[in-house]
């Protein structure tokens, strides 16, 4: 038979002391005695009592929760985001509820209010919605992250350096020489896949190069999207012919680096592969992945700390930057040394 949970009086009758001492300890108050303190905390560990901390926040007005909405937790980068964000939260004695979206407006709202229903203190959204009036009309206290964000310049908002990590990705390919890479994108409808394009053809520009000569095809990142663009560009590969290939995510890497198998080519060898996200299973792929790293942890955390001077009413921040990095491994073929040669002979 199951045992009753364990009350206020419970810890009382333990301690020896009345129940306002052990609220007051449980509180933190700082006129308690270290004797009764210790006593109250023994008898809050011998009867696995716990405080009903929705009543605590009904009386505080502070539920110690707080909310994260993101689109794809079955996505690891998504994943790394949520895990920056619960640890951040539970430095500063804070509980995180996560959800995943689907990238659906409709899932959204409904995670949105039933946050609001669970009285969070704040919330973190990466907004798949065309407008936050939902978070506005009640009042709670938000910080935004994501690509998407971008469309709301006036509210906090933390996120990847899409340009930096971009440019830091043409660079590596260039210096490889692989001056006209072909690329793996999002689906139109991703907000993601116009800043991953618009640095592109920057890029491309500064290098004085025709953004249009670069091929281009849509995935939807996952993995099987990675792979089905990848078996598009190969088709309309010369045979002979290396190919580099750009993705927006290392999903999509991932998918192409076995769509490449799939017709019996070998990475890099034959096709040079470079990935966009950094999540760890990239770098136990055949061949491990080549890729600029987004460091979602630090999104993450950066995201909590900005909400928790949001809820302090504190300055907004406007938009802040987390910078890429290049994770070098072995999915991309360094041609450099061949293209020179290529050139020197007119060819």
């Amino acid at each position: 038979m199951m045992s009753r949970r364990a009350t206020i009086v419970d810890v009382a009758q333990k301690a020896g002391v009345s129940k306002s001492t052990v609220a007051r300890v449980l509180a933190g108050a700082s006129n308690i005695s270290d004797e009764a303190a210790e006593r109250v905390n023994a008898a809050v560990a011998a009867t696995g009592y716990e405080r009903n901390h929705l009543a605590v926040g009904m009386r505080s007005g502070r539920s110690g929760l707080l909310g994260l909405v993101i689109p794809d937790i079955t996505n690891p980068f998504w994943a790394d985001v949520a895990r920056g964000a619960q640890d951040q939260a539970a430095k500063n004695g804070m509980s995180l509820l996560i959800f995943s979206s689907d990238w659906d407006a409709g899932k959204e709202a409904v995670h949105l209010r039933a946050l609001r229903q669970a009285r969070v203190d704040g919330a973190i959204i990466n907004p798949v919605a065309d407008n936050l009036d939902g978070l506005d009309r009640f009042g709670l206290p938000f910080v935004l992250i994501g690509s998407s964000a971008e469309r709301f310049p006036d509210t906090s908002s933390v996120g990847s350096d899409i340009a930096q990590g971009v440019h830091l990705g043409m660079d590596v390919l260039v210096a490889n020489g692989h001056v006209e890479p072909a690329l793996i994108l999002g689906p139109k409808s991703r907000l993601a896949r116009a800043r991953f394009l618009r640095a592109v053809h920057d890029h491309c520009v500064e290098r004085d190069v025709d953004p249009s000569v670069l091929r281009g095809e849509d995935g939807d990142y996952t993995v099987e999207g990675g792979r089905l663009a990848m078996a598009r560009l190969l088709e309309a590969t010369p045979k002979g012919r290396h190919l580099a290939v750009f993705c927006a995510n290392d999903l999509m890497a991932l998918g192409a680096i076995l769509a490449v198998r799939d017709v019996g080519l070998c990475c890099p060898e034959d096709v040079s592969i470079l990935g966009f996200d950094g999540i760890p299973s990239g770098a136990f792929s055949w061949p491990a992945l080549t890729t600029i790293e987004k460091d979602g942890r630090k999104i993450g955390s950066t995201a909590i700390t900005c909400l928790f001077d949001e809820m302090a009413g504190r300055p907004e921040h406007g938009r802040v930057y987390v910078p890429c990095r290049l994770v070098e491994r072995g999915s991309l073929a360094n041609l450099s040394g061949a293209r020179a040669v290529r050139l020197a002979a007119g060819r």
